[in-house]
């Protein structure tokens, strides 16, 4: 298993991954009921090398992937390999996390005289009945 890069130099060591295989669900004949290609990726959030503030931010903004254990979960079944399923799902927990570690930028208040100036002016061009 590969490193996760976050971006920023954050970098996640592949020994804090886990890995689980099991059979995938849906047709493919006797390939799904013989091999395992299905792949679970698992990663604990207190673990991360990252700051309190940030590891909050990953709580909150992915609170429905993390189990009450804190542990982040990212399955992939959509390949027919395992070793597709797992970069698959790699790559996956990868962008989750570097989307919940992203700052937001802050929302600029709107101009209400412009705004309403503007309705104005369109209000006037309409046609009188």
């Amino acid at each position: 298993m590969r490193d996760l890069d976050l971006g920023d130099g954050i970098v996640v060591p592949a020994n804090l991954l886990r890995a689980a295989t099991s059979r995938a669900g849906g047709p493919g004949g006797q390939n799904v009921n013989k091999v395992e290609t299905k792949v679970t990726i698992e990663v604990d959030v207190d673990a991360l090398p990252l700051p309190d503030d940030r590891k909050a931010r990953i709580r909150e903004r992915l609170a429905g992937r993390i189990n009450k254990a804190g542990v982040l979960r990212v399955t992939s079944q959509a390949e027919r390999s395992q070793l597709a399923n797992r970069d698959r799902a790699l790559a996956r927990m990868e962008e989750l996390l570097t989307d919940a570690i992203a700052e937001q930028e802050t929302r600029k208040p709107t101009r209400l005289e412009e705004k309403k100036r503007r309705a104005q002016t369109k209000k006037l061009r309409t046609t009188v009945d």
